[in-house]
């Protein structure tokens, strides 16, 4: 009934995103940010940005742009009605800007239980880079699967 550990270091396909300002200012307006150079290419420049700058959280939501975001889940054989985001971490090598190529590249790092079953958690790691290979962050995501509490 468990996900086999041995997926553990599987990896997953890798997805490519060409960072674009529009995305950049719908993002920046729905979470509320108000820094304009977040949405303002002269605000940008003036602060010394080639271009609108990524916001912190927004490469989480760039691991959503591959073509079956949550197919790995169903490969495990895990019901997505069963699944909680438990967290996410951001490690940050550098700042990207619209008009860049990110690559995303997917891994499992960890599979775990606890509870006596009743909690098992898929800790999924993504190192984002820019199309030449410089490290922009590393994301890191654990999700959290659901089962009915062991006897």
């Amino acid at each position: 009934m468990g996900i086999d550990p041995a997926v553990v270091g599987t990896t997953l396909p890798v997805i490519t995103v060409d960072v674009e300002r529009g995305r950049l200012r719908f993002f920046a307006a729905a979470i509320g940010e108000t820094d304009p150079i977040y949405t303002d290419l002269a605000a940008a420049r003036a602060a010394g940005h080639p271009d609108l700058p990524v916001p912190p959280t927004f490469l989480f939501g760039l691991t959503l742009d591959g073509p079956d975001s949550f197919g790995f889940l169903a490969n495990l054989g895990v019901d997505l009605r069963k699944v909680l985001h438990g967290e996410q971490a951001f490690t940050y090598h550098s700042m990207a800007h619209a008009g860049d190529t990110l690559v995303l590249r997917p891994v499992i790092r960890d599979v775990y239980v606890k509870k006596g079953g009743a909690l098992e958690f898929i800790v999924r790691e993504t190192a984002v880079t820019r199309a030449d290979g410089t490290a922009v962050a590393d994301l890191t995501e654990t999700l959290v699967v659901r089962h009915r509490a062991a006897d």
